[in-house]
């Protein structure tokens, strides 16, 4: 089934023992049998994607995909040093490509929600969500307190993620972010991580 995996790969077996042939389509995520007159189509629930850590090798395509989301894109270098620094990094990856990674840095009881990003064309999919839980999930497990990120305040869909999943506005950072027209504000965002019961 590795031909599944690969985009627009269609692969045909005969299988003598059924008296057909099985047809594997993975640009429509189906496999089809055909036998004389009947033909039987199944539909494959695509794999979720999985979270690993960030590895140097990683670097390149998490930048690729941090310059096609961003207008003022972290380098390929802050990914590397974020790496050598300890910090946790993590990606998703579908199978074949990574959508999405998080970046958080953990000390003294705090953590700090550095970078999340998810391909744009998988916007919308709860692949953010998931990301941003994990990070969550992370500080948890190195006894965090408290969680903190920052936002621009134009960004209304990331807005709305992080309240949903329990962040409240903090603060805000003056000339925080690179913009068009010279520097926009940062939006502190902060959640307090109760002791597990």
């Amino acid at each position: 089934m590795a031909a599944l995996r690969r985009p627009n790969a269609i692969t045909q077996r005969s299988r003598p023992w059924f008296g057909g042939k099985i047809i594997a389509d993975a640009a429509l995520n189906t496999i089809r049998f055909r036998g004389g007159d009947n033909v039987v189509v199944a539909i494959l629930k695509p794999r979720p994607a999985e979270f690993r850590r960030m590895r140097a090798e990683d670097v390149d395509a998490v930048a690729a995909l941090e310059a096609l989301a961003y207008e003022f894109p972290w380098t390929r270098g802050i990914f590397a040093d974020c790496l050598r620094a300890g910090y946790d990094c993590i990606v998703l990856n579908d199978g074949v490509a990574t959508i999405g990674y998080g970046v958080l840095s953990c000390a003294a009881g705090e953590a700090h929600v550095l970078n999340v990003c998810v391909a744009p064309v998988l916007h919308g999919q709860g692949h953010g969500r998931r990301i941003v839980k994990r990070l969550i999930d992370i500080a948890r497990w190195q006894r965090v307190e408290r969680v903190y990120l920052e936002v621009r305040p134009s960004n209304l869909r990331a807005i709305g993620l992080y309240e949903s999943i329990g962040f409240n506005e903090f603060g805000r950072r003056p000339n925080y972010y690179p913009a068009r027209r010279g520097r926009e504000d940062a939006i502190v965002m902060a959640m307090e991580l109760l002791a597990a019961e």
